[in-house]
């Protein structure tokens, strides 16, 4: 029931903002997520808004960024449709589809106003963040990966939610 509407990485919050979206998916992209510095500024000015904002994978690290974490080369990645990560609120674990080689530093380096919600059981390392002071969240596995496991699917249903929610705020 969503209308989608691409837009390519480089348009600035003010774009974005002018055509007055629901909410803003950030999706996956290749390299070292530090390296878009021009995007995570933009991003920061979105956050501002207060857009309901859902980022997958690159979109993950970026937003995080943008709120002023830090990221890290894994010394390995993320490979393929197995990696297990726990949600930190639920005590559940998921098998997730994951291929991506830097993550999100947890710790003191974790945003403000921000709590990891997914940890992947490997390593260790942050899968997923919830940001308590605007309407966004992240993760670092790809929850629209198909075939396999639909076990994430939610998240989706999650992210429509808080686009209602924000909409009926005004």
């Amino acid at each position: 029931g969503c209308n989608v509407v691409c837009i390519p990485a480089e348009t600035t919050a003010s774009e974005i903002l002018a055509r007055n979206p629901d909410g803003l998916m950030l999706s996956n992209g290749p390299g070292d997520p530090a390296e878009n510095t021009g995007i995570i500024r933009e991003l920061a000015c979105v956050c501002e808004a207060r857009l309901p904002i859902f980022g997958i994978c690159l979109g993950h690290q970026l937003l995080a960024l943008a709120r002023g974490g830090k990221t890290m080369k894994l010394k390995y990645g993320h490979r393929g449709a197995n990696q297990p990560v726990l949600e930190s609120e639920t005590g559940k674990v998921y098998i997730t589809s994951q291929n991506h080689g830097y993550a999100v530093c947890l710790g003191e380096t974790l945003p403000e106003q921000a709590r990891a919600s997914f940890v992947n059981l490997n390593d260790q390392t942050c899968e997923g963040i919830d940001y308590l002071d605007i309407p966004a969240f992240s993760v670092q596995f790809h929850p629209e990966a198909c075939g396999g496991p639909l076990d994430t699917r939610f998240l989706f249903d999650r992210f429509i939610e808080r686009m209602n929610a924000s909409a009926a705020r005004g």
